[in-house]
């Protein structure tokens, strides 16, 4: 097998399990065990060492998590690293295994396919400069299709614990930042964990801080995810959380996707907390702790979270898709010497400067939980933080598939066809300082809002965004455009056309 097919960009994944048609096993026991003499390999040849180094393995509640771990962990024995199984973990807590005090591991390795269906899983690496690049998964796909050994003597592979550690952590956070053991004493909060792996926040992260939690969610961890998919931007999902918040009339709602390193809320008025509006508010928090600095987000966010980010003094940089690219661009920005507190995507993953640019949902809502027991002290609600953000009036989404097996050159055409295209047209004007596609803004006789055109990164598709400040915008938008997709013979722009009827 070509392991390399194998590879999502920084992370490995697969199908695990039979269940879906047309989809077959291929995280077989001989690829997992591949796999993981190929990161010992890496890791190793790294470390520059010949001396036993020490990782970590979790997963998440996927149905398959405990054979593959039991396969990696199994094959990273035979290549002479000291193992530590943690069992049921989540994604952020296995990077934090590797910088905290008292544990400080050479590597660690979570098993999760984050919210893909219950067949699929697969593996995230990191070490204690982060989640691997892209580039290092190439590296340890390749180790694995050879047969290389690391040529130390076996090793050892034992039970351990982190998570109880790590709840502490988020806990003793939110202490120190309000001066008070209990701080959310008086607060109702319910918690979306949809069978995945984030129950763990009720009973170690908001019951000891004094919460009440009365009518949370699917905390029990079930990987054939009985009741909605683990997707803080699943609908039925986010349904779920603002039932619950309703019921209770509780004062936040949280949501976790499978591995939690990605989260979404809802607040006491009913309203969700997602995409550009948690970052909104995110923003404006570092924005008061640190004036001045740049926001990093993916390239969808909307005009209005950039007028939002100016109006708090703060900058907006919009980057491209893609949860790595987002934190890179602001630790290179920062390397640069310009201040970047923040990187997220509008999908729910969001990095903090001050948190290792660690994507967490986890500590995402530690920093809410810490505004919700400031606000009470201070006469301020989590709602009033965002005040005066400008929402689109609509906005959607199509994906449109390349009929072409070499995809990639032909969506480029695409989107360089439509840049020209649209310097031709009155009313469009191309966005300044975009990254990725062609982003247009058009004018009030032309639709009122924007469009990005992209080109997916693994799949023949180009996405297209499009959002107006005015009802019945997007449609006026998307009739712009049937005049040049139209035009576009290797290209399915159906579902986009017959919107624009």
């Amino acid at each position: 097998m070509d392991y390399r097919k194998l590879q999502n960009g920084s992370d490995i994944r697969g199908v695990a399990l039979e269940g879906i048609e047309g989809q077959h096993i291929n995280l077989t026991e001989q690829a997992c065990r591949d796999i993981g003499r190929g990161f010992a390999l890496w890791l190793c040849n790294r470390a520059g060492t010949k001396k036993p180094l020490r990782v970590a393995v979790g997963r998440d509640s996927r149905l398959s998590g405990e054979t593959l771990c039991g396969w990696l962990c199994s094959a990273m024995v035979e290549a002479g690293l000291e193992v530590t199984d943690f069992g049921m973990a989540s994604t952020p807590a296995m990077f934090m295994s590797t910088v905290t005090e008292g544990y400080a591991l050479d590597g660690a390795v979570m098993i999760t396919a984050s919210h893909l269906p219950f067949n699929r899983n697969g593996f995230k690496f990191f070490t204690k400069q982060g989640g691997v690049e892209s580039s290092d998964i190439k590296e340890i796909m390749a180790y694995a299709g050879g047969n290389e050994t690391t040529g130390l003597p076996e090793g050892t592979v034992t039970q351990g614990e982190f998570m109880d550690k790590y709840a502490e952590i988020l806990a003793e956070k939110v202490r120190a930042a309000t001066g008070e053991a209990q701080p959310l004493r008086g607060f109702h909060v319910v918690v979306d964990a949809g069978n995945g792996a984030g129950g763990f926040y009720v009973e170690k992260v908001l019951k000891p801080l004094g919460a009440e939690t009365a009518g949370s969610r699917f905390l029990e961890p079930d990987g054939s995810f009985p009741n909605h998919i683990p997707n803080p931007e699943n609908e039925a999902a986010m349904e779920s959380i603002m039932e619950a918040v309703r019921e209770t009339k509780a004062g936040l709602g949280v949501i976790f996707d499978t591995d939690v390193d990605r989260a979404g809320a809802v607040l006491s008025d009913g309203s969700e907390l997602n995409r550009n509006r948690i970052i909104a508010m995110l923003a404006a928090i570092l924005l008061r702790e640190h004036p001045g600095t740049t926001i990093v987000t993916d390239s969808i966010t909307s005009t209005g979270l950039a007028k939002f980010i100016a109006e708090k003094g703060g900058v907006h940089h919009r980057f491209k898709r893609g949860y790595r690219n987002v934190i890179n661009e602001s630790i290179r920005l920062n390397g640069l010497g310009q201040d970047s507190q923040l990187a997220m995507e509008t999908s729910g993953h969001g990095a903090l400067k001050e948190n290792y640019f660690l994507d967490d949902g986890a500590y995402l809502v530690t920093k809410l939980l810490i505004e919700l027991a400031r606000g009470r002290k201070q006469g301020y609600n989590l709602e009033s933080l965002i005040d005066g953000l400008e929402e689109p009036a609509e906005s959607c989404e199509f994906r449109m598939n390349i009929l072409l097996e070499e995809f990639k050159p032909y969506g480029q055409q695409v989107i360089d066809g439509l840049t020209a295209y649209a310097k031709t047209q009155a009313g469009w004007s191309l966005a300044p300082d975009n990254y990725e596609g062609v982003r247009v803004n058009l004018d009030e006789a032309h639709g009122n809002g924007w469009f990005l055109l992209r080109l997916s990164l693994h799949d023949p598709l180009l996405p297209l965004n499009i959002e107006s400040n005015t009802a019945g915008g997007a449609k006026v938008i998307a009739k712009e455009l049937a005049g040049f997709l139209a035009g576009c013979d290797k290209l399915d722009a159906a579902k986009l056309l017959a919107f624009a009827q």
